[in-house]
C-alpha cells in the first residue's frame, strides 16, 4: 500500500462456535498497525437452517464492538479489505463464495476485497506469516495444516465430527460416554467415570443418555464438555480412559506426519492451538510423545501471531490483489 490508503483499515475475523473476534488494523506511518478488537456472537455451519443469519450476526456484532473500541465513525466507508476464518469453510467451494458475499455485505465493500476461509488457514498464516511450518488445532474438533518454503499448503483432518474427529475434545468425550454405556450394560466393570459423566449430563440411565445425545443442541460441543472428566480419570489410572487419550493422540500424530510427508518437511516446526491442546495437559503430553515417536526431528514452537493476525495477513493479500 502507498500513502493513498492513509486512514483506511483492514478487518480480520476469527469466527468460532462460542464467540467471534474481530481485529482492526490501520495504515499509519507506512505500516499496518492493529488498533482495536471486539467480541461478538458465535457461528454455526453455514449449511444449518439459521447458519447464514448467525454468521452475519457474528460478523456485525464483533465488528461493531471493534469499531466502538477504536473510537471510529462512519466505519463502513473506511474498510479497504477483510478476511474471516471459520470452521467448515472449504477452499474453492460454493460455501466459501457464500461466506465471502456475506462478509462483503456486512462491511459494505466489494466481494473481491473479502476472503472467507477455514480457521485453520488463518491460524497458519498467523503462526507462520513467512516461514514453513505446521499448525495443529485440537479443540472441540481437530485439524492440522502446514506450508512449505515453496508456499504449498496441505491439511489433514477436520472433516466433521461425524466422520473424522480423532484428536479432539469431542472425540475424548464421545469415547468416554461410549465406555460408560458398556459399564451400564455390564459388559465391563462399573467405575467412577460412568457416574461422573452421567452426573455432568444430569442423566441417571442409559436411555436418558441416548435421548440426550440425539438432540440437535447437543452435538460435538456436548461431547467435548466431557473431555476433562475423561482426562481426569486417566490421570488416576483408569486404563480404558488412558487408552482413549493414547488413541486420540495417535490420530494427531498420524495427521501431522501426513502433512509433513506431503510437504516434504524433514524437520517440521509445529505450533499447537485449541482448548484441548492448551488446557488438557495430560492429553497434550501424550500428543507430544506420539509426535516425537512418529517424527523425532519435529520441534514445537510458539507461533508468531494468532488467528486474527493471520486473518489480517490474508486481508492485506486481498487488498494487494485488488487495490481499487
Amino acid at each position: 500500500p502507498t500513502d493513498r490508503v492513509n486512514g483506511l483499515f483492514l478487518a480480520g475475523f476469527d469466527a468460532g462456535q462460542t464467540q467471534t473476534r474481530c481485529r482492526l488494523s490501520r495504515w499509519h506511518q507506512n505500516q499496518w498497525l492493529p488498533i482495536a478488537e471486539g467480541l461478538g456472537s458465535g457461528v454455526i455451519h453455514l449449511h444449518a437452517s439459521d447458519g447464514e443469519e448467525r454468521f452475519e450476526k457474528a460478523l456485525r456484532s464483533s465488528f461493531s464492538k471493534a469499531v466502538g473500541n477504536a473510537g471510529l465513525r462512519s466505519e463502513k466507508a473506511l474498510i479497504s479489505a477483510a478476511a474471516v476464518g471459520a470452521s467448515g469453510i472449504e477452499h474453492d467451494t460454493p460455501l466459501q463464495e457464500q461466506a465471502q458475499q456475506l462478509l462483503a455485505r456486512c462491511l459494505n465493500i466489494p466481494s473481491n476485497q473479502c476472503l472467507a476461509t477455514g480457521d485453520e488457514r488463518t491460524a497458519l498464516h498467523g503462526a507462520f506469516p513467512q516461514d514453513a511450518g505446521i499448525v495443529l488445532i485440537s479443540g472441540t474438533g481437530m485439524i492440522c495444516i502446514g506450508r512449505n518454503d515453496q508456499g504449498k499448503e496441505q491439511r489433514c483432518g477436520g472433516w466433521g465430527w461425524l466422520l473424522d474427529e480423532g484428536g479432539s475434545a469431542q472425540n475424548l468425550g464421545q469415547k468416554g460416554l461410549q465406555l460408560s454405556l458398556r459399564m451400564a450394560d455390564g459388559r465391563i466393570p462399573d467405575r467412577p467415570l460412568r457416574e461422573k459423566l452421567w452426573r455432568a449430563l444430569n442423566c441417571s440411565s442409559a436411555a436418558a443418555i441416548k435421548a440426550l445425545v440425539v438432540q440437535p443442541s447437543f452435538g460435538a460441543a456436548g461431547f467435548a464438555q466431557l473431555a476433562p472428566l475423561v482426562v481426569a480419570e486417566a490421570q488416576v489410572g483408569d486404563k480404558d480412559a488412558i487408552a482413549i487419550l493414547e488413541q486420540s493422540a495417535h490420530c494427531i500424530a498420524e495427521a501431522i506426519a501426513g502433512v509433513a510427508q506431503s510437504l516434504e518437511l524433514s524437520a517440521p516446526k509445529i505450533c499447537g492451538n485449541g482448548g484441548a491442546f492448551e488446557h488438557l495437559q495430560p492429553f497434550r503430553e501424550l500428543i507430544e510423545q506420539a509426535i516425537a515417536k512418529r517424527l523425532p526431528t519435529a520441534s514445537w514452537i510458539k507461533g508468531q501471531g494468532d488467528a486474527l493476525d493471520g486473518a489480517l495477513q490474508l486481508a492485506l493479500r486481498q487488498l494487494k490483489r485488488n487495490p481499487d
